[in-house]
């Protein structure tokens, strides 16, 4: 098989179910994005040492790849786009390992700068992204039906992210950068 198609090279992209849309519509926004933070996913997993979370990540990274796949079809393909790409359960797994991080962590006084070491810091970066994705699925789901759970779930592992950094900074022993009104000189 090869990569390369050329299909792509009038400026569109085939989406699952033959159609085929401009490379900058919402869509392709949508589901690039996902994957944009799925590649950040691999990045931090690749960082980090906690084997809970790197298992946790990887359920994530494939229901990331579901999600994708969901978003990339186009209304035509009934039967891929009436499956459920992410259910209650799924939320409630990030919304339990959040839980179960913030009974370790001291408790949020400030907020905190991304950065640190670099696992934490690329939790930041895979959490903006994931803002970003969540951005576009809104505006896609004005424009088509979007599972609702979908959003939650991308809402949700934002929040995920985040507390994962805190999580990453602890482990490696890094002190997180606290914001403060005031810069010192």
């Amino acid at each position: 098989m090869k990569i390369y198609t050329r299909t792509g090279d009038d400026g569109t992209t085939g989406l699952i179910g033959g159609s085929r849309v401009k490379k900058y519509n919402i869509r392709l926004e949508a589901y690039g994005t996902v994957d944009e933070l799925n590649s950040y996913l691999g990045v931090v997993r690749s960082l980090q040492t906690d084997t809970d979370a790197d298992l946790v990540l990887e359920k994530i990274q494939n229901k990331l790849f579901i999600i994708g796949a969901n978003l990339a079809t186009d209304d035509s393909i009934g039967l891929i786009r009436q499956q459920m790409p992410c259910g209650v359960a799924d939320i409630e797994l990030l919304e339990k390992e959040m839980d179960r991080m913030n009974d370790i962590l001291p408790e949020l006084k400030n907020f905190i700068l991304p950065g640190g070491c670099q696992a934490s810091s690329f939790c930041h970066v895979a959490r903006t992204v994931c803002r970003r994705a969540e951005r576009h699925i809104v505006e896609l789901s004005e424009k088509t039906e979007i599972d609702p759970n979908l959003i939650k779930y991308i809402n949700r592992l934002s929040d995920y992210l985040f507390v994962l950094s805190r999580k990453v900074s602890m482990d490696q022993k890094v002190p997180e950068i606290l914001w403060s009104q005031e810069v010192n000189e």
